[in-house]
């Protein structure tokens, strides 16, 4: 499971955020250097220490989310 460079508290804030032309790089804080860089990814948030409330599949292209599903 990956984050996103923003903490989110929801997911409908998240895939507002990448409609409205955001940008949001996906990031693994154990491992910085195996975030998909193409391809699809599975978010979580908010970020640790807090408690997961959501997941969210995404697309990436380029290193960026293009899309929330």
């Amino acid at each position: 499971m990956a984050y996103v460079n923003q903490n989110f508290k929801t997911k409908k804030a998240f895939k507002q955020s990448v409609k409205n032309g955001d940008q949001h790089m996906t990031y693994n804080p154990s491992d910085m250097f195996s975030t998909t860089k193409n391809g699809t990814a599975t978010i979580e948030g908010p970020h640790y220490p807090q408690p997961h409330k959501w997941y969210a599949t995404v697309t990436v292209q380029g290193g960026y989310v293009v899309k929330v599903h």
